[in-house]
């Protein structure tokens, strides 16, 4: 499916002003988008610095359902600062945003951002990818009719966390990362996914894919014992990233 980035980049820019970067995510991101996917737009935007200094709480995150020619598109921004915050609290949601490959707009940002943010690449990661899929394995225990969509995002996401403590590099598409693992039954998966986002997958052994997510699980967290990432962000080089964009051009930072 391709994504006409550049109606998403006008339809992005419409209703939010100050945008500083805007990728996609969601299942375009990690590698199986159906026909009737919905798209998922990621970013940031930077207030005015009075909107930031007065009496009145500034609105920190935008979360819009919008519409590209039928296609529900859902954009959520967070302030430059918000986005920033979350950045040095090992949110692998967020990284994953700074590094998907799908840039709708703000490329010269990011490439700004992106060396500081692969710093911000922690062994605290495994945090976030242990308890997101932790939820999906949830989600996929209450369903009576297993789903492709939820089984794909549980398999994403550990072999994500994975990677990353591993190698230090935020991949998100499991066609990339399946490069390296090779479990054989991905490709039917994403094809079973594609051809009906939200249906069911008939005569599924739940029980084997259940303990073969435990077996993918403990490998998170030998990943994670024998990682050799950072145990911290370097926070104060993004506060000050942060003052920098906040400040008029000519203006010293204090240091």
């Amino acid at each position: 499916m391709t994504l006409e980035l550049d109606k998403l980049a006008d339809l992005a820019r419409a209703p939010v002003p100050g945008l500083r970067f805007i990728t996609v995510s969601g299942a375009h991101l990690y590698g199986f988008p159906s026909e009737d996917s919905d798209i998922d737009l990621r970013g940031c935007y930077q207030l005015p610095l009075e909107d930031l200094i007065g009496l009145r709480r500034p609105v920190e995150t935008r979360d819009l359902k919008l519409d590209l020619a039928g296609r529900e598109v859902e954009l959520v921004a967070h302030e430059v600062g918000k986005y920033l915050r979350l950045l040095c609290k090992h949110n692998g949601y967020v990284l994953e945003q700074v590094f998907s490959p799908l840039v709708v707009l703000g490329q010269e940002f990011l490439d700004r951002l992106r060396p500081l943010a692969h710093r911000c690449v922690t062994r605290g990661c495994y945090r976030h990818y242990r308890g997101f899929l932790q939820s999906q394995l949830q989600l996929l225990e209450k369903e009576e009719v297993k789903k492709a969509k939820t089984l794909l995002y549980a398999y994403r996401v550990v072999l994500t966390g994975i990677h990353l403590l591993r190698t230090g590099e935020v991949q998100s598409n499991i066609v990339e990362l399946n490069r390296a693992f090779k479990l054989p039954f991905i490709d039917d998966l994403i094809a079973k996914k594609q051809a009906r986002e939200h249906g069911g997958l008939s005569g599924l052994d739940f029980a084997w894919h259940r303990a073969e997510l435990d077996r993918w699980e403990q490998r998170l967290g030998e990943a994670f014992e024998q990682s050799q990432l950072p145990e911290e962000p370097p926070r104060d080089e993004v506060h000050e990233f942060l003052v920098r964009l906040r400040l008029p051009d000519g203006v010293p930072v204090r240091n």
